[in-house]
């Protein structure tokens, strides 16, 4: 284990796993909507990770990623300090993000990532499409979209 300054240890602390505001704005845009939804729940039973957000009965988990801590494309640091472990610490948070949409697609689950700098009203937009859209056999080959790839909602 690297040690950490008393600073950098009471940063960490304050990180929060569930409830960022990014995540707020999100799940009350979606609340908004009147769509309803479980919070920080594994959506596969026996998987240890959490969703952010889950609708189950249509087989959707998203998931709203910090820029830092699952490297964004646009947003993404490098720490000054212990360079090497934070390489491979990212690395793999990006490693596991990958598996998890696996595991879910070959599932036959939806996976909606969404950044944390993204405008909420786009990325509910995202969510809603995917709830409204029919959900696909098996696995997709849909990535991480980005918030210029959002899609409105289809008219019901």
């Amino acid at each position: 284990m690297i040690a950490t300054d008393p600073a950098t240890s009471a940063r960490m602390s304050r990180q929060r796993r569930t409830g960022s505001a990014p995540e707020l704005a999100l799940r009350r845009e979606l609340h908004r909507r009147g769509l309803r939804y479980f919070v920080d729940r594994a959506p596969l039973r026996g998987q240890r990770r959490r969703a952010d957000v889950v609708f189950p009965r249509r087989k959707l988990a998203v998931y709203v990623d910090g820029c830092f801590w699952h490297r964004c494309p646009q947003h993404a640091t490098d720490p000054k300090n212990n360079g090497r472990w934070w390489a491979d610490k990212l690395a793999g948070n990006v490693a596991r993000d990958r598996a998890t949409d696996e595991a879910l697609r070959a599932a036959g689950w939806q996976v909606v990532r969404v950044w944390e700098h993204e405008d909420p009203i786009a990325a509910a937009d995202r969510v809603q499409a995917a709830l409204s859209a029919e959900p696909a056999p098996g696995p997709t080959s849909a990535g991480r979209a980005r918030p210029h790839d959002s899609t409105p909602p289809s008219p019901r």
